[in-house]
């Protein structure tokens, strides 16, 4: 049976890429229309949103919003790849670097920020994935980009012989790249850094209280409904019959909106995405 258009949140395992993700949910839920809002990396576990038929439209909003995580750095030692899968490019001792200067160190990156994200990203140069470039032996630069740290806490910093590791959580915007910080950090403090560990808690609304794994998936495919997921994930506003009708054609409303809203049949049908545009609201993504 084919499953209804939803959002399935999935607590990913270690050692699977996004696409092995997508390729067996396609087959729990018996369509080939899945997509997913934001890639985790394969040794990365945690919170994968994934889109469900209609709901693959919703994932391009999704990936607009702010995400969480956990992860552990290791100061001492400088990677190609910003993690543990990478080959060692800097090692030096980070036994001297006392408690506080490293809490000061991962302070500086909160707020609004220059970020150059890590070589093996998927940003494209020239039409060709920058990890892809990197695999194949070449020197990669990419341009800084603006994000935004909302908060980054501290919670241990554990020696081991010559380096430091620091586990620490993030909550950032979107397009925010965890090795980048560990990278920056490790370079801040003169003794480079990887990612040992990375767990994605949260995308959006949606964090590890909403997420299935796979095997349990498999059990009890666990949909979130289009119309719940977008309640949950946008302002909501509900209409009456004939503002209904108008959106089911694409028209313009005369209703005061904020931002970016979900708009709802008087029967509570999920209908479409409206934003405040030109003094109206305006349809930004139908989806009857």
């Amino acid at each position: 049976m084919t499953a209804e258009s939803g959002l399935v949140v999935v607590d990913k395992s270690a050692g699977m890429t996004s696409h092995d993700v997508v390729a067996r949910v396609r087959k729990l839920a018996g369509t080939r229309k899945v997509g997913h809002a934001g890639t985790l990396d394969p040794m990365a576990t945690g919170v994968l949103v994934l889109g469900i038929n209609r709901a693959t439209r919703l994932l391009g909003h999704l990936m607009l919003t702010e995400k969480s995580y956990d992860a552990t750095v290791r100061l001492g030692v400088a990677t190609t790849t910003d993690d543990a899968e990478g080959e060692v490019t800097v090692s030096a001792s980070a036994a001297g670097i006392d408690e506080p200067t490293i809490r000061a160190a991962f302070a500086e990156f909160v707020g609004d920020i220059e970020q150059v994200p890590t070589a093996v990203s998927a940003i494209k140069v020239d039409g060709k994935r920058a990890y892809q470039r990197v695999r194949d032996g070449e020197d990669v630069e990419l341009a800084a980009r603006p994000v935004t740290i909302h908060a980054l806490e501290v919670h241990d910093v554990r020696r081991d012989g010559e380096h430091v590791d620091a586990d620490i959580s993030v909550r950032c915007s979107s397009g925010t790249y965890i090795r980048a910080i560990a990278r920056d950090a490790g370079a801040m403090l003169q003794v480079g850094g990887h990612l040992t560990a990375l767990r994605r808690t949260a995308v959006g609304p949606y964090d590890l209280s909403w997420a299935r794994t796979l095997e349990t998936l498999g059990e009890t495919f666990d949909l979130v409904p289009i119309a719940d997921a977008a309640r949950a994930t946008f302002p909501g506003r509900d209409l009456d019959e004939t503002q209904a009708a108008d959106v089911r054609v694409g028209r313009a409303l005369d209703v005061d909106l904020d931002a970016l809203t979900a708009v709802f049949a008087p029967d509570g049908e999920f209908l479409a995405l409206y934003e405040p545009r030109d003094g109206v609201a305006r349809a930004t993504a139908v989806f009857v």
